[in-house]
């Protein structure tokens, strides 16, 4: 029985072993139970430090009681309390202000510098002015073998009158010069006894007379007019008549300027640089120049052009020209930087007198044309570094058709004037393209002491002609200004210009003679001055010029003085 059972529970262990072995080869059935429960969250309070915590701690020390008092003893006191001062603030001293005054200096070479002005109170809007001013030399320079003073003496008369609603102003001016063509070729052609033979004085006489007009409250802005005659010793003549007015306009706060001007010229030469027949010229210019100016925060664009009449009575020719007069500039940085650029061009006329006052050694046969400036495009920028330093930096392009240019004039045996020795300078024309690079700098150290620098390079491309004649590739110049005390005062100035080309006649044993040309070295001039004022009215000063004391040549054969010191006083006073 026993056996028989232990059977029967192995039979029934098989049997459910074999049925849930036999059930797993059959998948589950998947059932999805959904729970639905409300959430309710709560939150504990935090743990949290009290304001006044419980003290666990079994020893508690009781606060004893603190008892003091004051003995209080009198002391005698003898302060004051006195009222608060503002701070002054240092004030420069006010100078004054003399309407006259009068420069007399002596130096070397005998060298005269005279100067005297004057200003007339004819009542309390008018005032009538006097400026006389004189520089002269009476030469000796080394190894010059003609006379090379000069004179220049200038005399301007000036009537002025200012009310609230304008002004205006009239001028009479008178001019001398006496000028040498003292700069013989070193290898000339022509012989001692026609060198000694040579008068090479010339005289230049200048007078103009003209006037100018401002309207405050008017459309009508300005308006001037003025005359000039010039002439010289060999009977040449030029008579110059400019005019311009300007009138503005604002409409929708734009500003509308328009600019009207004339330019009429007329002169004559006695003779031609190798022909005997006179020389004669007569030009005539008309321009209109409308131009709109835009103001926009830091931008400022003024958008104008100009059209030009030009008439040429004396060939019967005439040419009208359109010019753009477009600048801009914007302040990137407020004052530290401003971004500026320019398009610009015009009809430049000229004359004998510009032509004279640049090079006194041109010779009185000259051919006058005006110079067609096509374009001056320039690109720049400018501002300051501190509230002390400024600078200023610019490049431009500026294409030209007849740009006016002095050449060496060439030994001329067939004519016996005294210019014809290759003493002296002619003007050619020539269309030429220049490139420029423009830096300046100037430092305020302190109110006493002012510093200058600036430079500028210059790249040419002439058309027609070999050489940018007599145009320097490069100029550099220092100025420095120095109030050392109340009394005393100092200034300095060192000019550098580069080489210039030009053109010489030298002698060949197998061609008899040939044209060259030549270089002429750059050159450094430094001048330096002091002075010593006793008072507001009188003070005494010593001035150096050339103080390298070299001879360079502004112009070709043509050295100038050594080391020159002068030597003289101003004087200030009331009438």
């Amino acid at each position: 029985m026993q056996i028989l059972s232990i059977k029967r529970n192995l039979f029934l262990l098989s049997f459910l072993c074999g049925g849930f072995l036999f059930a797993q080869d059959k998948p589950l059935g998947g059932e999805t139970v959904i729970v639905v429960k409300p959430y309710t969250p709560s939150v504990n309070d935090a743990f949290k430090i009290k304001e006044t915590p419980v003290v666990t701690d079994s020893i508690s020390l009781e606060k004893k009681p603190v008892k003091y008092s004051i003995f209080s003893v009198p002391v005698a006191s003898t302060f004051t309390p006195s009222k608060g001062q503002a701070t002054k603030v240092e004030r420069a001293k006010r100078v004054k202000l003399f309407n006259n005054y009068a420069t007399l200096g002596f130096g070397n070479y005998s060298n005269i510098l005279a100067e005297f002005y004057s200003n007339l109170e004819v009542n309390r809007s008018d005032n009538f002015g006097v400026f006389l001013t004189h520089n002269s030399s009476q030469g000796g320079i080394d190894g010059v073998e003609l006379a090379d003073k000069f004179y220049n003496t200038a005399l301007n008369l000036n009537y002025n009158s200012r009310n609230r609603n304008s002004s205006w102003t009239t001028e009479l001016g008178l001019q001398h010069q006496l000028f040498n063509w003292y700069g013989l070729p070193e290898n000339s052609i022509f012989t001692r006894p026609d060198i000694a033979d040579i008068d090479p004085q010339q005289n230049y006489y200048s007078a103009i007379v003209g006037g100018e007009i401002e309207l405050y409250d008017s459309f009508f802005d300005k308006a001037s007019a003025h005359y000039r005659y010039f002439g010289d010793s060999y009977k040449s003549s030029e008579n110059n008549f400019t005019a311009d007015a300007e009138f503005e306009v604002n409409i929708a706060d734009e500003l509308i300027t328009t600019k009207l001007s004339a330019d009429v010229l007329n002169g004559k030469f006695d003779r031609g640089y190798q022909t005997p027949e006179e020389l004669k010229y007569s030009q005539m210019n008309f321009a209109l120049t409308p131009s709109l100016l835009i103001l926009r925060d830091d931008l400022t664009v003024n958008l104008g052009a100009s059209f030009v009449y030009g008439l040429d009575t004396e060939n019967s020719d005439s040419n009208f020209y359109i010019y753009p007069q477009v600048t801009a500039s914007y302040r990137v940085a407020g004052d530290y930087f401003i971004a500026y650029a320019g398009l610009e061009g015009g009809l430049n006329q000229n004359t004998y007198y510009k032509l004279a006052q640049q090079n006194p050694y041109v010779s009185p046969t000259l051919t006058i044309t005006p110079t067609d400036k096509q374009y001056d495009a320039s690109l720049g920028a400018k501002g300051k570094l501190s509230n002390s330093i400024s600078y200023n930096l610019k490049g431009s392009y500026v294409a030209e058709t007849n740009r006016s240019l002095f050449v060496n004039n060439l030994e001329e045996p067939a004519n016996t004037e005294d210019y014809t020795y290759g003493n002296s300078f002619d003007v050619v024309y020539d269309d030429l393209k220049t490139l420029s690079f423009f830096g300046e700098i100037n430092v305020d150290v302190n109110r006493d002491f002012k510093l200058g620098m600036n430079a500028t390079y210059f790249s040419y491309s002439s058309d027609f002609q070999p050489e940018a004649w007599n145009l320097p590739d490069f100029k550099a110049s220092v100025l420095a200004d120095y109030q050392i005390t109340d009394k005393w005062f100092a200034g300095a100035n060192l000019f550098f210009t580069g080489e210039r080309k030009d053109r010489k006649r030298f002698m060949n044993p197998a061609d008899g003679t040939e044209i060259r040309t030549i270089t002429l070295d750059g050159y450094a001039d430094l001048n330096a001055n002091v002075g010593y004022r006793f008072n507001e009215q009188l003070s005494i000063f010593v001035k150096g010029n050339n103080l390298i004391g070299d001879n360079y040549q502004r112009w070709s054969d043509y050295p100038v003085q050594g080391l020159q010191v002068m030597a003289g006083a101003t004087y200030k006073f009331d009438w």
